[in-house]
């Protein structure tokens, strides 16, 4: 009989958003433009990673 494994990566998801409301806040970017960070956000923090992972 097989084990069933399940893995919760609730806290991955929380820390995004927590990471974004931050950034959001810190700005103080109004609607719109608050609207565009939580899209382009994940993209220029996964660019900032990978260049530091290539080093």
């Amino acid at each position: 009989m097989e084990r069933i494994k399940i893995e919760q990566h609730g806290f991955t998801a929380f820390s995004w958003f927590a990471g974004w409301l931050f950034t959001v806040g810190f700005l103080h970017l109004p609607f719109w433009p608050a609207v565009w960070a939580i899209l382009l956000w994940p993209y220029f923090i996964g660019q900032a990673v990978s260049a530091i992972a290539q080093r």
